[in-house]
């Protein structure tokens, strides 16, 4: 039978009921860790549904998770979850609880960041040290992703001199006016990274109060550039700014998504839509076409704000007065006569993959330029060979951006491993960055990204000046080339079995995608026929290739599409058979089991959300070429007319629910992503992310209406507002899970 469904209304008054018992609100707190002792929405619903037979013949051992719309983490019966940590969580003992009203009054460096996205488990030996093996001491590194609900932060949302009078300067731009402090310092210092110290106890881990190793990286944290040496001068030159005339450092990370583990031990955190939070006042000089054409080509300071400060397009920054620059320098303004003595290059500081050694608290973090600056979604590595260069696969985080690769001059040497941000120089700094053309018959091109190549020193759109121009405009570079747009490149993650490498294509939207603008990579245009009704591209899609010969440094490979999301009910787009129990939509987050081999997939979904929240699907893989040709019938609507086609291209096999299940659906408003897990594969390190963002703005009114209570709900921390928290996942037998 299946499980029984519990309205909102049902679920909410067991919780209530639940959390009235003394018993239950005194949980009991590891560290800043917490355990929740059954209050779990799935031991809630497991009370009421009626017991199921465990499938046969499934190398995946739980039971489908049904769609929801519940206001709480569900899992499959038989699984637990505790919270590891949530937005506002303190590092050290010397700051308060989080109040969950926005009431802090210190500038957030202390503590934990919001919107957790990417992260990566590092396990380090008594004495701190980077350890290869498992110990019952590690560090779990978080990213931070947006500002997007800010308003929670403060007590009654966002404030702003200039939005009521809807003034706007020479730009095009929203002059929000002048900014409280206190509130930019907050919504600066959410973003960045958490940097946590863990301490296994019994079959959980917490996370310790007041560990050396404890930090953020954020905005304002110090950075190096680093860069090829041939082209570190000219590199240098694209950086100057009054902070430092020399080009040589900055400050901060901003809109930390997807991230990379190297070999050697260290992170890699990957600065995506960074490019929103820059303004250009209304005094300055004259930008020059040169100029322009790049602020335009990565977003910057060329989108006006709707009146709505919850798009992030730009949050004012700037207009705080500073002394330090620290405000200013969110100005791209011309104000002065040289580069070096205004802010007119900062937005070329972000963009970049940034190393950071998550085992020695004193190393300065170091952006990595010969990796390319755009929207970094990912930085993969390839399966190390001693002896043969790493590959890093990254992707551009917006729609019909592009695929990238990285690949070293030097040649992997186990010897590194633990050699820190100077294994980083050795490898990351030397390299050749490539972008992916995908053919129409199943093979692909490595387009180098080189001044020399006549395409890139000739092209029209932008005039290179060198190297590294190249470097820092890549999205013109591969635009010369005809690399290959894609519907939103995310994630990316490699098969331990096999080195095939998989990337999430989010979706795409009518403007982009119609049936005369397809491809065989991303072949699909059609409308969405439920209660959504979104064109284009809306459920997304998962690919997959092979490098030539297995080797990550070859120029060619082959590629097939891995899975379709989609709703079970429309055969239009429903293209890889999928079932009530395994439908999705919007793959984002994307990551390979090292235990079990089980290919997790994540959700950041606004097509599906009326009959689901966002969910997390586990997938038996299998491997390129196990399905066939495919041609696809598309039809839209375009300018008044139904525009219909159809496009070849190459599926996988068909994975049914033996080998593809859903196994969580996340709480009202939130996205599934992040993932790490334990050398043993007993517990999953998940992130759970803005529940509850299409809250409004808080505004001035003392009563609100929020769209999700999460965490809080459950017990943890201040009942309200919501939280974006880590999760651990683990069996309640105590077993690997998935498997």
């Amino acid at each position: 039978m299946m499980k029984k469904t519990l309205s909102s209304e049902c679920f909410q008054s067991i919780i209530q009921r639940t959390l009235a018992s003394p018993s239950r609100r005194n949980v009991l707190r590891g560290g800043v860790g917490l355990s929740l002792l059954g209050l779990m929405p799935g031991a809630l619903q497991s009370a009421l549904a009626t017991p199921q037979a465990k499938p046969s013949g499934s190398p995946l051992s739980f039971d489908a998770v049904g769609k929801s719309l519940l206001d709480g983490v569900q899992l499959p019966d038989g699984y637990r979850y505790t919270i590891l940590h949530a937005t506002g969580d303190p590092l050290q003992a010397g700051l308060s609880e989080y109040s969950n009203a926005g009431t802090e009054t210190d500038d957030w460096s202390g503590r934990i960041g919001d919107h957790h996205d990417g992260m990566a488990l590092f396990y380090i030996d008594a004495e701190g040290r980077y350890s290869e093996q498992a110990t019952d001491r590690a560090v779990l590194c978080v990213n931070h992703e947006s500002s997007a609900d800010a308003h929670f932060l403060h007590p009654r949302g966002q404030t702003s001199a200039g939005v009521n009078g809807k003034k706007f300067n020479q730009f095009g731009q929203w002059d929000l006016g002048k900014r409280p402090q206190l509130e930019v310092l907050k919504e600066m210092n959410l973003h960045g990274v958490s940097v946590v110290e863990l301490s296994r106890k019994g079959d959980q881990w917490v996370y310790r109060m007041d560990s050396p190793l404890n930090r953020r990286l954020t905005p304002e944290s110090p950075m190096l550039f680093g860069a090829p040496a041939a082209h570190l001068n000219d590199m240098n030159a694209f950086m100057k700014t009054v902070f430092d005339p020399s080009g040589r450092s900055g400050r901060g990370t901003l809109n930390n998504c997807g991230h990379g583990i190297t070999p050697w031990g260290t992170y890699l955190t990957c600065e995506e839509n960074w490019a929103r939070y820059f303004q250009i006042s209304a005094n300055s000089a004259t930008i020059g076409p040169k100029q322009v054409a790049a602020f335009k080509r990565y977003g910057v300071a060329s989108q006006p704000l709707k009146g709505d400060l919850k798009k992030g397009f730009s949050q004012g920054w700037h207009t705080v007065s500073d002394q330090d620059h620290r405000f200013s320098r969110w100005n791209l303004a011309v104000l002065k006569s040289a580069p070096e003595a205004d802010f007119r290059q900062e937005a070329n500081t972000f963009g970049f993959n940034v190393e950071m050694d998550p085992v020695e608290p004193t190393s300065v973090s170091v952006k990595r330029t010969a990796m390319g600056r755009f929207a970094h979604e990912a930085a993969v590595c390839s399966k190390p060979v001693a002896g043969e260069p790493l590959a890093f696969y990254m992707g551009c985080d917006s729609r019909n951006e592009y695929i990238y690769k990285f690949v070293t001059d030097a040649v992997w040497n186990p010897s590194d491993i633990g050699g820190g941000i100077r294994a980083g120089d050795k490898y990351l700094n030397e390299g050749r960055l490539y972008a992916a053309r995908f053919n129409p018959d199943g093979s692909g091109d490595w387009l180098e990204l080189n001044i020399q190549d006549p395409k890139i020193r000739g092209f029209d759109a932008y005039r290179f000046a060198n190297q590294a121009d190249v470097l820092v405009h890549a999205r013109f570079a591969a635009d010369a080339l005809g690399a290959t747009p894609m519907d939103r490149p995310e994630w990316a993650a490699v098969n331990p079995r096999n080195g095939e490498v998989y990337f999430t294509l989010t979706n795409n939207n009518a403007v982009n995608r119609t049936p005369a603008r397809i491809n065989a990579a991303n072949p699909r245009a059609y409308v969405d026929p439920d209660g959504k009704k979104r064109s284009g591209n809306p459920h997304g899609h998962i690919i997959r290739f092979r490098e030539q010969d297995g080797l990550a440094h070859s120029h060619d490979f082959k590629w097939d599409i891995f899975l379709f999301g989609a709703e079970e009910d429309d055969p239009r787009s429903n293209l890889s058979g999928l079932t009530a129990k395994n439908s999705f939509s919007s793959p984002d987050g994307l990551w390979f089991s090292q235990a079990t081999g089980i290919c997790w997939i994540q959700t950041d979904d606004g097509a599906m959300t009326d009959e689901s929240n966002c969910m997390m699907l586990a997938a038996i893989p299998g491997e390129l070429g196990d399905g066939g040709p495919l041609t696809v019938k598309n039809a839209m609507q375009v300018g008044g007319e139904i525009a219909e086609g159809s496009q070849d291209t190459f599926i996988g096999a068909t994975l049914g629910e033996a080998r593809l299940k859903r196994f969580l659906v996340a709480p009202r408003g939130a996205e599934v992503t992040g993932l790490a897990e334990s050398a043993d594969g007993k517990i999953l390190f998940v992130n759970i992310q803005h529940p509850g963002e299409k809250t409004p703005p808080l505004g001035s009114a003392p009563q609100y209406s929020l769209e999700s209570a999460w965490p809080g709900n459950q017990g943890y921390g201040q009942p309200g507002r919501p939280r974006s928290a880590t999760i651990m996942i683990q069996r309640e037998d105590g077993g690997v899970v998935g498997l």
